[in-house]
């Protein structure tokens, strides 16, 4: 057949770059749906048409060209899309290499010029068969996790379909830890089946597990960035073609090559190469934008009482706060936190107890005002100080770590005196809150990542104290963690262990 290889690499291309179509909604699926219009309206057109140019002068040479580029790049994409090490069959004799004269074998050759975005599953909508029953889970309104919290599905009965005799679920991810609870669903089922309560053809609870634990199993993944696509893929690909040139290892070099060959050869090279640069344009957009810092979704700012009531005004802007209809949240706020107790309730009893005319009352001087409790006050409050940043000592941010550590580097690089940081260590056994059954060479990138930021907004006589299991090193981090932060961080001084237990 004509054109069997050309037609099989830019349809392989275009799965392997793309990656695995996946279902529901998300930031990353909205950017795969970028990737392929980038891909059918930009990048397949251009190749189409070099390739074509350059094989009018090598007609011969259009099939083997094909099949040889398909060879080569399907190596370097995982099954999201992501580029890295995957079918490496020579591994052995080509990566396993010192880099440099100063530096040893990497210590995560795979992952180590990659940047961890997170691990998700690749839910897709399916049907299962369990018990004599056939249940359909859909997917398609699946709103992705941002980043590795631990979150469990959430199963919906929508629909039963006698035509086909197939129950159907919604899946997806709920809100505030909602979970699913197998009476209720077996009651919606009930309902829609048309059954009364005795009636005894209802799915039993431990087939809805079977099921559910059948969907659950789909692919799990870990989706990276590279941090330098083109040279990355331009180094492998010059491996291969000095491979192919010169032998493999223990095989004795080809002979004979022709002028014509060469040149077919170097045709090849500068279509791989034009490849390379369509694939890295899109890569280091993303890459760019994965670092730069992001814009702030929204802020609030938590002070005494007594640094409000000191600034010019501030009395006033305080009379405001206690009779603002947001009052009632913050007391209950300081109730919860144990701040204060049940006889501060609204109203201008408790006013009185805290304000003492123009002053406050020693014994609640120092309670926290949230401004999140009066948005429209909230510019106010922080209009009361001269220079905000010296009157705020200290910041919390919720966000993904690492976004979080780069939107604060240009404002904080070289002045940190110390970091604390407690990751996932990794025991393989996701009963946290968070994800933490990580593969190592994944881990080590996640960490790698971070440690390299935190680096830079420590200042020179700054330290980083990391909390990490001293597990069994066939589970545990702590020895791969060790050896890490040492080709990050100038010296070490050891292991401070700390007692969990008895005070």
């Amino acid at each position: 057949m004509k054109n069997t290889n050309e037609k099989k690499f830019f349809e392989r291309l275009e799965e392997v770059f793309i990656g695995a179509p996946v279902e529901g909604a998300s930031g990353y699926i909205n950017l795969m749906r970028i990737k392929s219009h980038y891909f059918k309206s930009v990048m397949e057109p251009h190749l189409r048409q070099e390739t074509e140019s350059v094989l009018n002068s090598f007609p011969d040479f259009r099939e083997e060209l094909f099949d040889k580029l398909y060879t080569f790049f399907r190596r370097y994409f995982t099954e999201g899309g992501s580029i890295g090490f995957v079918f490496t069959p020579y591994h052995q004799s080509i990566y396993e290499q010192v880099y440099t004269n100063e530096h040893d074998v990497v210590l995560f050759w795979k992952t180590a010029r990659l940047y961890y975005v997170k691990t998700d599953h690749l839910f897709q909508s399916m049907t299962v068969e369990v018990d004599g029953f056939r249940f359909h889970f859909d997917a398609s309104q699946l709103e992705h996790k941002r980043a590795n919290e631990k979150r469990e599905l959430f199963y919906t009965f929508r629909e039963h379909r006698p035509e086909h005799d197939v129950i159907i679920f919604t899946v997806h991810y709920p809100e505030k830890g909602r979970q699913t609870r197998i009476d209720t669903i077996r009651l919606a089922i009930r309902d829609g089946l048309g059954l009364n309560r005795y009636t005894a053809a209802v799915p039993s609870a431990e087939t809805l597990q079977k099921a559910f634990r059948l969907f659950e199993r789909q692919s799990k993944l870990d989706y990276f960035l590279c941090k330098d696509a083109r040279g990355f893929l331009r180094e492998q690909f010059d491996l291969w073609m000095w491979q192919y040139l010169l032998g493999r290892p223990g095989e004795a070099p080809p002979v004979g090559w022709t002028e014509t060959r060469l040149k077919q050869l170097q045709a090849l090279k500068h279509i791989a190469y034009r490849v390379i640069d369509f694939i890295a344009a899109f890569e280091d957009e993303l890459v760019n934008i994965w670092n730069k810092p992001k814009f702030v979704l929204n802020s609030h700012y938590v002070m005494t009482l007594d640094r409000i009531a000191r600034q010019p005004g501030g009395m006033e802007i305080l009379q405001q706060i206690l009779s603002h209809p947001g009052m009632p949240g913050q007391l209950q706020e300081w109730r919860d936190l144990g701040m204060v107790d049940d006889r501060f309730q609204p109203g201008h009893i408790w006013q009185e107890n805290l304000i003492d005319g123009r002053h406050l009352h020693p014994r609640y001087q120092y309670l926290p005002v949230d401004t999140r409790y009066f948005p429209d006050l909230e510019l106010h409050v922080v209009a009361l100080f001269e220079n905000l940043d010296e009157a705020l000592d200290g910041w919390l941010i919720r966000s993904e770590n690492y976004q979080a550590l780069h939107t604060l580097l240009p404002k904080w690089q070289g002045k940190l005196k110390a970091i604390y940081i407690d990751p996932p260590y990794n025991t393989g056994v996701d009963e946290f809150l968070y994800v933490d059954s990580f593969k190592h060479s994944s881990w080590l990138t996640m960490m790698e990542n971070r440690l390299a930021v935190a680096k830079s907004l420590l200042a020179g006589d700054g330290i980083i104290f990391i909390s990490i299991g001293d597990l069994n090193p066939q589970e545990g981090e702590s020895y791969r963690l060790q050896m890490l932060a040492s080709s990050i961080f100038p010296k070490r001084f050891g292991n401070l262990i700390w007692r969990k237990r008895g005070g």
